[in-house]
């Protein structure tokens, strides 16, 4: 797959803060990669560079072929841009906004009432078009900033938070609306929820205090957690003590974490050796103890965890698993 976006060597110092230093990655056609970072890692600084709402105090961000600085125009019509905090002229309405955006992309007519009226379906904004912006919840005006970004079909979208303020049935939609697009597009997703990663990222990118340290896919991160291929067992909290040391005779079984529940139940996580499958292994050593078990499940690895390891540690550059 040939890069949509290239980014090489990205800085931008804001007086003595260095706020992005040295960030390089690509996103090709049909990826939706998510930038992730904590609150002040650099990930909005690095985004309005890549749209050109910023010059970078060094280094290149190529769109679909065109320098941003070089050839801004040609970059920016290929690009359909989010902004952090989704902003907005907020005495205009939401359909007088999404008109207003189609004219400055340069569409006329039937052919913008065509685009609004597309962008409008695809985001669910029908019931409060008339409405001016400034009076819509957090979670509608986020969906008219998605709403504009999609006006002219871009090949390249860049959405800072774009299920912020969003309820779960909304963030479901607009997550489709993402993954229903992704084939024919490249998509850079910033974040700082976890599992936008796993709904909806096929490679995600973390940065902190402005350095990118670790690049990989969903899978390699989870291959990172001391929780991957670990094995969790429900059953009654009375007999928690007896499957522990049941379990423990395996070779593979490093330490336990233990959960109680509710109605008499816990859970009992067998944590592995160095990331060893050992589901069958532990389920025939369970059954064989007569214990009841009401759940057997073998863990994918937790994201929060790999992430926290990566954000908090010492920064290297260019992290790739």
């Amino acid at each position: 797959m040939s890069a949509m976006i290239e980014i090489r060597g990205l800085k931008k110092y804001f007086g003595p803060i260095r706020a992005v230093e040295d960030v390089s990655f690509d996103v090709a056609r049909g990826e939706v990669l998510g930038f992730l970072g904590p609150n002040g890692a650099g990930k909005s600084t690095t985004m309005k560079m890549i749209t050109g709402f910023l010059a970078p105090s060094a280094g290149t961000a190529r769109v679909c072929g065109f320098d941003v600085e070089a050839d801004p125009i040609e970059a920016k019509k290929r690009i359909g841009y989010l902004p952090e905090g989704a902003p907005a002229y907020p005495d205009m309405t939401a359909a007088s906004f999404l008109d207003f955006v189609a004219a400055i992309r340069g569409f006329d007519g039937a052919e913008r009432a065509k685009r609004v009226a597309k962008a409008v379906e695809r985001t669910q904004l029908a019931d409060i078009l008339n409405q001016p912006i400034d009076t819509l919840s957090k979670g509608f005006k986020r969906r008219v900033g998605l709403a504009q970004a999609l006006l002219h079909e871009p090949e390249v979208l860049i959405l800072d938070e774009p299920t912020d303020g969003l309820d779960p049935n909304q963030k479901h939609e607009v997550r489709s609306l993402i993954r229903s697009m992704a084939a024919e597009k490249a998509i850079v997703i910033s974040t700082h929820i976890l599992e936008e990663v796993d709904a909806i990222c096929s490679r995600a990118v973390v940065i902190a205090r402005g350095r990118v340290l670790a690049d990989g896919t969903p899978e390699s991160y989870e291959k990172r957690s001391r929780w991957h291929h670990a094995v969790s067992f429900v059953v009654p909290t009375a007999d928690i003590g007896r499957l522990r040391s049941a379990l423990a005779a395996h070779p593979d079984v490093g330490d336990f974490e233990r959960t109680d529940g509710e109605g008499g139940l816990a859970m009992l996580t067998a944590m592995p050796k160095a990331g060893k499958p050992m589901l069958a292994e532990l389920g025939t050593l369970a059954r064989g103890t007569g214990i009841r078990i009401d759940e057997i499940r073998e863990e994918r690895g937790r994201l929060d965890e790999v992430f926290r390891n990566i954000t908090t540690g010492p920064v290297s550059a260019g992290g790739t698993n």
